[in-house]
């Protein structure tokens, strides 16, 4: 039977420097890049106190300890975007040498692994843009098979999958199924989330509204049927709500963003729907003292409609074996 409660997931994009190398030097983000480790475990100790399931979806180049690890592990066929600038091969190629804290995570990944209620899903191998030009579905294929293998060779089988960047691509969910892939984030149902290209997803009119919307409720509450999530496999797990990192500048409105995010899960409680909030452990990297007494004003509010309405924490893979088991006993 399909659960009658709702459902509160939690879902991490780790990527480290792979996730914003396109967009930023080490040297202008290194701060946030240093400080993802004490992120990550301070994350952690607050999923422990409140009792949260939470999915990682990990880019997979971390899995490995250093350059020359990695390259042995590189796909068949590398992905070819029009923009180069997108490749993290190249920039590899062009490095003299990787910062392992910058670039490799198999350390961060034991200890999310050791703690309760915490899934490894997978970001592809190489944070693969998957809406780009030039891009390919064999290309994918192969890049999504070695992040599986990665995962494997540590005795891990990943089946949610997030896409980077949010580039959702209807053509490759057959490969997700093919490949043993479950659960998927979606993106809120809205024209400033819509699935595009870098260039096309951060137009001025699009960051706009989503800042403005992290504050006041301009595009509703994108909280999502369960029923709706069970009726497709892979099972599709909207995002709810990106939880953006603290701003020094915008904490006059603090109040107004976390309000934002608690409406919208008590709505969620109330009507029996999911909400998934998500973001990267490096937005944690700076002001790590501020985000997560932040999170942790969530979390609390979590705990509050667990016992008033009955909502569950899970993570995806959690979500997607539920639903296994509801079409297996004919709900």
């Amino acid at each position: 039977m399909i659960p009658d409660e709702s459902i509160f997931i939690v879902s991490l994009d780790f990527e480290l420097y792979w996730g914003v190398r396109d967009k930023r030097t080490i040297r202008d983000y290194k701060s946030n890049l240093k400080g993802t480790g004490k992120a990550i475990e301070e994350i952690l100790a607050a999923f422990r106190e409140y009792d949260i399931h939470a999915t990682w979806a990990t880019v997979g180049f971390l899995f490995y300890k250093d350059e020359n690890s990695l390259k042995k592990s590189y796909p068949a066929k590398l992905p070819q975007y029009e923009n180069q600038s997108l490749s993290p091969y190249q920039y590899i190629n062009e490095s003299r040498k990787l910062e392992a804290q910058y670039h490799f995570a198999p350390g961060l990944i034991d200890r999310i692994r050791e703690c309760p209620h915490q899934e490894i899903g997978t970001h592809t191998f190489s944070h693969y843009h998957c809406l780009e030009n030039s891009h390919t579905l064999d290309a994918f294929r192969l890049d999504l098979s070695a992040a599986l293998k990665a995962g494997e060779s540590t005795g891990l089988k990943m089946k949610s999958f997030v896409f980077p960047r949010n580039q959702l691509n209807k053509d490759i969910i057959p490969i997700l199924k093919e490949l043993g892939i479950t659960a998927y984030r979606g993106n809120e149902r809205n024209w400033s989330y819509t699935s595009a290209g870098n260039r096309e997803y951060n137009t001025i009119l699009r960051r706009s509204f989503r800042l403005l919307d992290a504050y006041l409720n301009l595009s509703g509450h994108h909280t999502y049927p369960i029923d709706e999530v069970a009726r497709e496999k892979p099972y599709n797990m909207p995002s709810s709500r990106f939880l953006r990192p603290y701003s020094k500048k915008l904490s006059f409105f603090e109040p107004l963003r976390l309000k934002r995010i608690k409406r919208a899960m008590t709505y969620a409680a109330q009507k029996k729907t999911i909400f998934h909030l998500w973001w990267h452990p490096h937005n944690f990297g700076s002001n790590t003292v501020q985000s997560i007494c932040f999170l942790k004003k969530i979390l609390n509010h979590y705990r509050i409609l667990k016992k008033k309405y009955g909502m569950q924490s899970l993570n995806m893979g959690q979500v997607s074996d539920l639903l296994d088991k509801a079409r297996k006993n004919g709900a």
